[in-house]
C-alpha cells in the first residue's frame, strides 16, 4: 500500500476587511533613511534566506531610498515596482488591497480604474509606509513572487520590522 501526503489546499487570499486590519497594524511611529536601511535589509535578508528572487523598492516622498536586484531577478520586476507603488501613492493602500477592493465589487482595477496599466499595477508587492499621525509618506515594494506572495513577504518583513 504506498501512502501519499495529503493533498494541501492553497491558503486563501485575505479578505478587504483582514487586509484593511493589516494596515490599520502596522503603522510607523517614524521612518527615517535609516529605517528605510534597516528595513530594506531584512527584505534582503528573508529574501535570501528562502532564494527568493525579488527586486526591492522602498520609496518616500517620491524619492528612492533603497533598491536591491537578488539573484533571479529581472528589469521587468523593477517596471513591476514602479506601476505597483504608483497605485499606493495614489490610493494611500496596498497595491493589493486595491485590486481587492476592485474584486470584491466584480470587476478588475483594470476594467474600471481608467488607469493606463503600463503605468500602475493593483497586483500585492507594495504597501504603503504609514506614519502615525502623518499618514502615507511612501511605500515599500517587493515583486518576483506571485502577487499574494509578495503582498504576505512585504507584511511579514513589516510585523518583523515593527517588533524589532
Amino acid at each position: 500500500m504506498s501512502r501519499t501526503a495529503p493533498d494541501t489546499a492553497p491558503e486563501p487570499a485575505p479578505s478587504v476587511q483582514e487586509l484593511e486590519a493589516q494596515e490599520r497594524r502596522l503603522v510607523l511611529r517614524r521612518f527615517t533613511c535609516d529605517d528605510a536601511w534597516a528595513l530594506g535589509s531584512l527584505l534582503v535578508e528573508l529574501a535570501r534566506e528562502r532564494r527568493a528572487p525579488l527586486a526591492i523598492g522602498i520609496h518616500r516622498a517620491g524619492r528612492q531610498l533603497f533598491h536591491a536586484a537578488l539573484p533571479g531577478s529581472t528589469p521587468d520586476n523593477d517596471a513591476w515596482i514602479a506601476r505597483k507603488r504608483r497605485v499606493v501613492e495614489r490610493y494611500g493602500a496596498s497595491s493589493y488591497l486595491v485590486g481587492a477592493r476592485f474584486r470584491a465589487k466584480g470587476t478588475t482595477f483594470e476594467d474600471s480604474s481608467r488607469l493606463d496599466p503600463d503605468t500602475y499595477a493593483a497586483h500585492g508587492g507594495s504597501f504603503p509606509i504609514r506614519v502615525e499621525n502623518v499618514g502615507v509618506i511612501g511605500a515599500v515594494t517587493v515583486s518576483g513572487l506571485p502577487q499574494l506572495e509578495d503582498h504576505r513577504f512585504v507584511v511579514e518583513a513589516l510585523e518583523q520590522f515593527l517588533d524589532g
